[in-house]
């Protein structure tokens, strides 16, 4: 019973998290649910080691579909994986309480901003060039990358946002953008928690294989109904992570 529960929510993860980012919103918890006895660090693992599959085909069906600026994000993908492993290890030596509270307004300054410009996201026109760009989405990479590995909810989500709001990308070529650099923090953090033994092998393939499957469905969506479709999908994530963070922050 166990298994189908995280299958299923592996699947939808998988979905969400290829347009929008936000798949650990669903996985998570739903692990935690079926396995409350187990230890965070280990249910964390299991979770990446699913995610990083499907972000992974995400990433591939993008590339194939959506103009990929590869000299931009290659060395942002390394800095957003130097990121996820000092982020992992900052973890163990600082609690992230401050950060759990100030979460929700972040992202509901995030929302608001977005529902005021209505003209935000519709529009690919980069603002920089060249090294610049380089230079910027590395910067990113390594801010977000560093924050995916020390606390983690909405990384896919902020990087989204940032690549549209200060990069000028639209929400379809951001959310392209952002699926390799959040592919990379997945693997640093994957990366540590291996290290660690902290990984259930034994539900990972299964839980992957629905990833995927969630992923291409979402990928396909998201290329088919473009960059409205991303918009509202955007939306209705963050006010969800809004929601959980909130609760988790100050309520639970």
């Amino acid at each position: 019973m166990e298994l189908l529960l995280i299958s299923l929510a592996s699947l939808f993860a998988g979905f969400v998290d290829s347009i929008v980012g936000g798949g650990g919103l669903i996985l998570v918890p739903a692990l935690f649910a079926a396995f409350p006895a187990a230890a965070p660090a280990t249910l964390f693992g299991t979770n990446k080691s699913a995610s990083v599959w499907g972000t992974a085909v995400a990433t591939v069906q993008f590339s194939r579909r959506v103009s990929i600026p590869w000299r931009v994000l290659a060395p942002a993908a390394l800095t957003a994986l130097a990121g996820a492993l000092l982020g992992a290890w900052s973890v163990t030596r600082v609690h992230g309480d401050a950060l759990r509270k100030l979460l929700p307004l972040i992202l509901l300054a995030l929302l608001v901003y977005t529902l005021v410009r209505k003209d935000l996201g519709r529009q690919h026109a980069p603002r920089l060039a060249g090294h610049a760009e380089a230079l910027a989405a590395s910067g990113i990479a390594l801010a977000l990358g560093f924050y995916d590995g020390f606390f983690g909810p909405g990384t896919g989500s902020f990087l989204i946002f940032i690549f549209v709001r200060w990069l000028g990308y639209d929400f379809l070529h951001a959310s392209a953008s952002a699926k390799l650099l959040n592919m990379m923090t997945n693997i640093g953090a994957l990366l540590l928690f291996a290290l660690k033994g902290h990984i259930w092998w034994r539900y990972a393939a299964v839980m992957a294989v629905a990833n995927i499957s969630g992923s291409l469905l979402g990928t396909r969506l998201a290329l088919k109904h473009g960059v409205g479709f991303v918009r509202g999908m955007f939306i209705a994530v963050v006010t969800a992570l809004i929601l959980k963070t909130a609760y988790d922050a100050f309520w639970r």
